[in-house]
């Protein structure tokens, strides 16, 4: 009696300490600075501490004592409807898939649904579940993904079953995806949809009705997108009705200043785009951006017949070939798109993909190519300049209007330019006129390029991730414009023989 009495008088005690960690948290006076001030606190902050003094009161042993102070106070805010606008790198499905893995364990036969922009999406945030999972010590009785086709194809869901008969799905975010099923709702990156307001809308019925599992929660974790877009309009709206928002702003101001060990500085320089920059780490509503090219969209010109390498020999006695070259920065990849022109369509016939290779293997593996093609658009820009130069040097500069008919066009990417290349691409792919790889890289890839637009005029921008920078998107957008110009002949004199199919990492 006296050790089960010391049990729930140490249990007694955690929960005052979390009550009270969680009322500190909320209250940090930070939430209610303007950004302006909160922003030099951050200059020489040290790394990995509070602003504050804020300790998690968690034993180690407790997969709870990871959060930090900003995700504690929104991991404990149990309001209905929450929504949180956070920066990106500040743990946005880390914490929310804590809090679903925690709700699941403890009333058996709850149901969640995760949807996300994309598959890859939906399947990271699984996996942050997963592993809050496994430290709840919930045991996963079931795992099944459900596609359109094969293992390449699109994704329609992918599920958890729990032993105590508690379910986690993860689906695209589209209208036709979360349609019909009544759950807790976890919406990621929910302004990033292809059309959020359409899968709100959608979803709605589904949480509206308390008879099967109880009650449904909300939560909708972004970074924004646009003024004006469903995010917007929710974290604008008047308190007002019985629809009430509990809501969370975290820039990466924030984050730092309440424990994330992130160097802002070099964090900001690496980004190098001031837009993208207030977007998605000061969590400003931005005039607006769409997705360039819908799932659905893409759905549409994927075909079987498509390929991501091949021989260049294969060419012969086929159409004319063009190559588009995404030269990378950094991190970023190298992509080298080639398309056949056959009929009125134009095939894929190679996606070579080529990371952290050195400039003048990458001359080399780009050589096959070019010569196999009539024409090839290359990314001049930045570090792209010098081995520009050489392609130029090696193939020939095609610049008609100073009666230069090489093979090469060197392509700078302005504002102006990115309006040329990529309507043209979301044309070619709305006129079925190109037909890629059914692959998810390339898939996802290509859904990443947003359509941005700042009150006068439209560019274009990507987010950066582990996977690249829209890269093969860009690579086909030169591929495309490429293939636009003049066609001399069904293929070119010169033959440079067979290519090997290790030159670069194919996808």
């Amino acid at each position: 009696m006296a050790k089960s009495r010391q049990s729930r008088e140490a249990l007694d005690k955690l929960h005052a300490q979390v009550a009270a960690a969680t009322k500190s948290a909320r209250e940090n006076p930070l939430w209610e600075m303007h950004l302006d001030d909160v922003r030099p606190l951050a200059d020489g902050h040290v790394l990995g501490t509070t602003h504050s003094g804020w300790k998690n009161p968690y034993p180690s042993s407790d997969p709870r004592s990871l959060l930090l102070e900003y995700q504690f106070a929104n991991f404990h805010d149990r309001e209905r409807f929450k929504i949180s606008l956070m920066s990106r790198q500040s743990g946005k499905d880390f914490t929310s898939e804590g809090e679903a893995a925690e709700d699941c364990q403890a009333r058996p036969g709850t149901e969640w649904m995760v949807a996300a922009p994309s598959e890859r999406q939906a399947l990271d945030s699984l996996e942050q579940g997963k592993t809050w999972a496994q430290a709840f010590d919930l045991v996963i009785e079931d795992y099944q993904e459900k596609r359109e086709g094969g293992s390449e194809t699109l994704l329609k869901s992918a599920e958890i079953l729990y032993s105590n008969g508690s379910k986690v799905r993860a689906v695209p975010g589209r209208p036709d995806t979360v349609r019909g099923r009544s759950a807790n709702l976890l919406l990621t990156e929910f302004d990033f949809f292809d059309d959020p307001g359409a899968t709100w809308r959608a979803i709605l019925p589904s949480i509206t009705n308390p008879l099967k599992g109880g009650e449904k929660k909300v939560r909708l974790i972004t970074t924004p997108n646009g003024k004006g877009g469903a995010a917007d309009k929710i974290w604008s709206k008047n308190e007002i009705g019985k629809t009430r928002w509990s809501k969370h702003l975290v820039t990466i101001y924030h984050a730092v200043l309440m424990g994330l060990p992130v160097d802002i500085e070099q964090l900001k320089e690496m980004f190098d785009d001031p837009d993208g920059w207030a977007q998605e780490f000061e969590c400003k509503f931005l005039d607006g951006s769409n997705v360039l090219l819908p799932y659905e969209l893409i759905a549409t010109c994927e075909s079987f017949e498509a390929t991501e390498a091949w021989n260049v020999t294969d060419a012969l006695g086929g159409g004319p070939c063009f190559t588009g070259i995404d030269f990378g920065r950094q991190n970023d990849p190298s992509v080298t798109v080639t398309l056949q022109r056959v009929g009125g369509l134009l095939i894929t016939r190679e996606v070579n993909v080529m990371k952290q290779v050195s400039s003048p293997d990458q001359q080399d593996r780009m050589r096959a190519a070019i010569l196999s093609s009539q024409r090839t658009c290359f990314d001049y820009t930045g570090p792209g300049i010098g081995l520009g130069d050489y392609l130029v040097k090696e193939h020939g500069e095609w610049k008609p209007e100073q009666h230069k008919m090489g093979k090469v066009e060197l392509c700078t990417f302005s504002a102006g330019f990115k309006r040329l290349i990529f309507p043209r691409l979301r044309r070619a792919f709305e006129q079925r006129e190109l037909m890629i790889p059914v692959s998810r890289t390339v898939r996802e890839d290509l859904h990443a390029m947003m359509q941005t637009y700042n009150g006068t005029e439209y560019n274009y921008w990507s987010p950066r991730t582990k996977e690249g920078h829209s890269d093969i998107c860009t690579a086909y957008a030169l591929a495309v414009r490429a293939a636009s110009g003049a066609v001399t002949s069904s293929f070119p004199p010169r033959s440079p023989g067979r290519r090997t199919r290790n030159a670069g990492r194919r996808i």
